[in-house]
């Protein structure tokens, strides 16, 4: 629990609900009900265990934010609670109401438990695998689509690592429930797209295509784009990633608009495959671009508008 003043509203108030949402709590010590709905907040603070930060603010001796507040909700009593998300004011309560209704409440701006357990493994699944330790980061993105089936991130992340580690089935099999966004979310379709190739190499019949056979149709016809792009997803298979986009660029070079844009959307797809976690920097600094990332942005860039 925080106590607002005027010198740590910005802090605590604004910027800490950048991070984690703050339920700000405009009570006076004369007020009967703000004494009792103070201890229900700060036992609801406890039993989210941290998901929400309770803030106190004294009325009377801080009158310029409660006026603000009141004004700006139209509310003329206390106790007066405002939720604070992103850095903003975005809904409140009036008045001593029951812990079942202050959860309901909550719940509507408070992340879930799972959420955040999720959010917690996808993070100390990438600190693993920064050293090293694939194994630890496969169980903890593994647990973390199961707590939270809906985070995209650790999904997308499980997946790629699955892909990775030449473990195909599993993969899709991890990929089949979302399946259904690969149009909405990119990195879903840049990992659809490179299971397309892994399938392409890997035919269920007959023979599986070669480089040496793509590179002979390509040295007879240099405007060969199904020999182009099939050789390009013979790489995407060996994970040789800036090959597969220098060949993808020889058919944007010619054709951009080549078979709908296959050559660019592919491309695109292994930028989203091959772009490492962003390093964590101090406040207020930007992450440096991987520098292959960007170098193979720039050309497909030049390519495209030229």
């Amino acid at each position: 629990m925080i106590d607002i003043t005027l010198e740590n509203f910005q802090a605590e108030l604004i910027e800490g609900s950048a991070t984690t949402p703050v339920l700000l709590d405009i009570w006076a010590e004369w007020c009967g009900p703000c004494k009792q709905l103070g201890p229900v907040l700060e036992k609801l603070e406890t039993e989210y265990d941290g998901r929400f930060t309770l803030a106190k603010l004294d009325a009377d001796k801080v009158p310029q934010i409660s006026s603000q507040l009141s004004q700006m909700f139209g509310v003329r009593s206390i106790p007066f609670c405002v939720m604070f998300v992103g850095g903003q004011p975005v809904d409140g309560f009036v008045g001593a109401i029951p812990a079942e209704k202050i959860r309901e409440f909550l719940d509507k701006h408070v992340p879930a438990a799972a959420e955040l357990e999720a959010a917690a493994e996808e993070e100390a699944a990438l600190d693993a695998l920064a050293e090293g330790d694939t194994e630890g980061a496969l169980e903890k993105l593994q647990h973390a689509v199961a707590t939270d089936p809906a985070n995209d991130d650790a999904r997308f992340d499980y997946v790629k690592l699955l892909l990775q580690l030449g473990r195909t089935d599993d993969a899709k099999v991890a990929f089949a429930p979302v399946i259904s966004k690969t149009g909405l979310v990119r990195r879903f379709d840049a990992l659809q797209r490179w299971m397309n190739a892994i399938d392409f190499a890997t035919p269920v019949t007959g023979d599986a295509p070669t480089l040496a056979g793509f590179d002979a149709k390509i040295a007879a016809v240099k405007r060969d784009f199904d020999a182009r792009f099939g050789r390009a997803q013979l790489l995407m298979n060996g994970q040789r990633w800036t090959d597969a986009m220098d060949e993808l660029l020889e058919i944007l070079m010619r054709d951009k608009s080549w078979n709908e844009e296959a050559a660019r959307k592919t491309y695109v797809a292994i930028l989203e495959l091959i772009e490492p976690p962003k390093v964590k920097v101090a406040d207020g600094q930007i992450p440096p671009d991987d520098p292959t990332v960007a170098t193979y942005r720039r050309r497909l860039s030049s390519v495209v508008l030229s």
